[in-house]
């Protein structure tokens, strides 16, 4: 198979599968730790409304969601990319940071859960992808 074509369909598998543990993910945390009462977690605009009635706890999953979904698109695309495995892992760790900060300027979360999501979740992850992926050759 062709590099550059292989090398493509490792980054768009990376973004489908980091998509779907994201949203996996988010959607298990819902009913493990479920909204606060008098929340509408079901539009922006009503997570924008009623973002302060929710707890550190609410954060946890969505910070993990980030964080696994990132790891796990990362590693796909690093796993079957023929070439610049890392190049291409952290582009899936760019491309999901960029999501990271277009929720944070859509979202009004707490300060300390965006500093936290943005710094930690994509790109080490990305890295931390790229590293298993290149001892695995």
């Amino acid at each position: 198979m062709n590099p550059l074509f292989r090398n493509t369909l490792a980054v768009i598998a990376g973004l489908v599968i980091g998509s779907i543990v994201n949203m996996s993910i988010i959607t298990i945390g819902g009913s493990i730790i479920p909204a606060p009462n008098g929340a509408d977690v079901s539009t922006t605009e009503g997570l924008q409304a009623t973002m302060q009635l929710f707890e550190s706890k609410h954060f946890l999953f969505p910070f993990l969601a980030h964080a696994v979904g990132t790891f796990a698109g990362a590693l796909t695309t690093a796993l079957i990319a023929v070439s610049n495995k890392t190049k291409l892992a952290f582009f899936i760790g760019a491309f999901f940071l960029f999501g990271g900060i277009v929720m944070v300027y859509t979202l009004p979360s707490p300060i300390w859960f965006s500093i936290a999501d943005l710094v930690f979740a994509y790109i080490p992850t990305a890295y931390l992808a790229a590293k298993i992926a290149s001892k695995k050759k």
